[in-house]
């Protein structure tokens, strides 16, 4: 019940369709958090909560490092699977972690990432429609202090899943997938570590083609000077709106601690410490346009800008009532009706393989073929 947990709180509560019945932490306070917030039961370990009869689905916002053995323990208790982004750490694991929802029956979700914004979701079916002609490129960009926000130890080493590429770099590539048709064939990429005291990748660049014949550039740096959300109408990632002279609070929030005063500080983020966010608007993750044959599509946290040969319009998305309904949405469907949705354990598999990608690429300076992801779309859609 850590931050990923807080930030997916508004959602849980203001949903009927989900019910909080039981918990998981290591934390003593969380749990009374819990407890007395919802009235269900909290668990010290994630086995006891695979074991309660009463629950039919576990959402996992563990460390990256802890999703591999917490997805196993739910699939083997028969338990459908929502787990955070990315869905693990190395190629190995997460096939294990396919495998093991197949052959339990279970869906395996992989979210929230934001491919499941609606704005995202409306440019993709805007593009699948044919209305504008071809898919041509995507140009996606984000600028944001995620370096500088309070971190443990792990969370600034590459090889444990730290950096921008497992925690950040998985949205980029998600929301393009998702309007490009998932299908990818080669990725080009850059990456960059600047500062000593982060020693992880804080920055990429990369240049990714697809199947059908897109192209798509994804430039991300996580180093807390410029801030995209000011070309977002100043609405932030999680749909808040952006407050005036916040510039640099990240940096100076860690200036003089030490790691372990700076994982300290990441606990007051926690269930039963931290506080939700007032979310007036759809998630975003920074500017993302799609060239089309005849209109660029310009996503917002409020829908899609159309910019047509000779006409320009905009297609609203409403908000509400949490800024993550849709991910719910997923997991009603994938529990009662048995209906998968796009982000399946296999899609989360192929989304990683391209991290591992960009990594590989900047690492030799070659581009990578991306075979693994295509075998996996092909197998998830011959059943």
């Amino acid at each position: 019940m850590g931050r990923a947990f807080m930030l997916m709180v508004p959602t849980f509560d203001a949903d009927a369709r989900v019910k909080l019945t039981a918990a998981a932490a290591p934390r003593a306070e969380s749990r009374a958090a819990f407890e007395e917030q919802y009235g269900g039961v909290a668990y010290p370990t994630v086995e006891e909560l695979c074991a309660d009869p009463s629950v039919e689905a576990i959402y996992i916002a563990t460390p990256h490092q802890m999703h591999v053995d917490h997805v196993l323990a739910a699939a083997r208790a028969g338990k459908h699977i929502l787990v955070e982004k990315p869905l693990a750490i190395s190629m190995e694991d997460a096939e294990t972690m396919v495998a093991a929802a197949n052959e339990a029956g279970v869906h395996l979700i992989v979210g929230p990432s934001h491919s499941f914004d609606p704005p995202v979701e409306l440019a993709a079916q805007l593009i699948a429609s044919g209305k504008f002609g071809q898919l041509r490129m995507i140009q996606a960009l984000n600028y944001t202090d995620f370096l500088y926000r309070p971190r443990r130890p792990e969370e600034l080493r590459t090889e444990e899943g730290g950096g921008v590429l497992f925690s950040q770099a998985i949205h980029q590539i998600d929301v393009v997938r998702r309007l490009a048709g998932g299908m990818g064939e080669k990725i080009y990429a850059m990456t960059g570590a600047w500062d000593p005291k982060r020693p992880t990748e804080g920055a990429f660049t990369a240049l990714m083609n697809f199947e059908g014949g897109c192209v798509a550039n994804l430039t991300y740096s996580g180093y807390a000077h410029f801030d995209s959300d000011i070309w977002m109408n100043d609405v932030g990632e999680l749909g808040q709106r952006k407050l005036a002279g916040a510039y640099g609070d990240a940096r100076r929030a860690l200036m003089d601690l030490d790691p372990d005063d700076e994982a300290r500080l990441k606990t007051t983020r926690t269930f039963g410490s931290g506080k939700t966010v007032d979310a007036k608007h759809n998630e975003h993750f920074g500017p993302v346009i799609a060239l089309c044959d005849r209109a660029d599509l310009k996503l917002t946290p409020d829908g899609v800008e159309v910019f047509g040969d000779t006409e320009r319009g905009f297609i609203e998305v409403t908000f509400g009532p949490a800024p993550r309904r849709t991910v719910n949405d997923a997991l009603v469907a994938a529990v009662r009706q048995n209906k998968a949705p796009v982000q399946t354990g296999a899609w989360g598999l192929a989304s990683l393989e391209v991290c591992h990608a960009i990594l590989q690429s900047a690492s030799t300076g070659q581009p990578v073929d991306l075979r693994q992801q295509c075998k996996t779309n092909e197998e998830e859609q011959t059943g």
